[in-house]
């Protein structure tokens, strides 16, 4: 478990802040899994269950605050969606978590597993595909420093399998549509078996039932793979069919934390999930439906 960011306002980088007894009695009796102090458990979870953990994480941008005090824990393994309207700071959090970006005030605890390596991957939107290197070259760009040579090709070749695209994988970028290309670009972020996938809209872009398909494509590889997934997004549709928890971050803070209960698969279009929508819609826009 690695501290990749702290309160620069509170305590120099490097020293170990004030721990609370619970933390103390935490920390001695998992030695080595939280530094530098255990924080609180999430959901009745062990510490060690804990993919990540923000603490009164803040991002300010000049004058203008971004995210502001987010607390939250995400247990290794869940389905985390996160909505808001634009300028919200949905990327924002996600940039935070993936190490594109550092918080201005707070500490940000990301579980690396037992070799401390770094396996956060993110996917965006738009697939970024080399336009150079044929498809199986490109999914192991998503072994870089990993694995390398047969290794990295054998590797490149079974994602390409679980994505259905296998036999297409000494074709370039060019002659794919839309869809197959965002599926080498989350073969790519799979390639690594990560430990926290980070997902950025990467469905915005495409039709329907496209977008319908590589739903299903996704749910069905972190069944398999139980990473930690993190989805941005402006679809409560797609939140709530795939998530197993829903945030909505509203002026810099989570003005929503909700359960999705249900069994999967889940059907579009079902009672169940048009009622979860309904309660997110309503907290978006501060009004109950007629």
């Amino acid at each position: 478990m690695s501290v990749i960011a702290l309160n620069p306002k509170s305590e120099p980088f490097g020293k170990t802040p004030k721990e609370t007894a619970e933390a103390r009695a935490l920390r001695e009796t998992t030695p080595r899994q939280w530094f530098p102090y255990a924080a609180p458990q999430a959901r009745g979870r062990d510490p060690q269950d804990i993919a990540f953990s923000f603490r009164d994480i803040g991002r300010k941008f000049g004058e203008k605050t971004v995210l502001d005090n987010i607390d939250l824990d995400v247990p290794a393994g869940q389905f985390l969606a996160v909505i808001g309207k634009s300028g919200c700071g949905k990327s924002t959090l996600l940039r935070l978590l993936t190490g594109l970006d550092r918080p201005t005030t707070g500490t940000l605890t990301v579980n690396k597993g037992e070799n401390g390596e770094n396996r956060t991957r993110i996917m965006f939107q738009e697939p970024r595909l080399l336009p150079w290197a044929r498809i199986a070259k490109n999914v192991e760009v998503g072994l870089t420093g990993i694995a390398g040579g047969e290794e990295a090709r054998e590797k490149s070749l079974a994602i390409l399998r679980e994505v259905g695209l296998a036999d297409r994988a000494g074709e370039w970028p060019s002659v794919l549509s839309g869809g197959q290309r965002q599926r080498v670009a989350l073969a790519r972020a799979l390639v690594a078996h990560p430990y926290i996938l980070a997902l950025d809209e990467p469905l915005g872009a495409l039709d329907a039932l496209t977008r319908i398909e590589m739903q299903q494509l996704l749910e069905r590889i972190w069944l398999q793979q139980k990473f930690t997934a993190v989805l941005v997004t402006h679809d409560v549709a797609e939140a709530v069919a795939l998530a197993d928890r829903v945030i909505i971050i509203d002026r810099g803070r989570i003005a929503l934390d909700l359960d999705i209960p249900l069994e999967r698969p889940r059907r579009h279009g079902s009672p169940e999930l048009a009622r979860l929508e309904g309660e997110i819609l309503d907290t978006l826009f501060g009004e109950k439906a007629g």
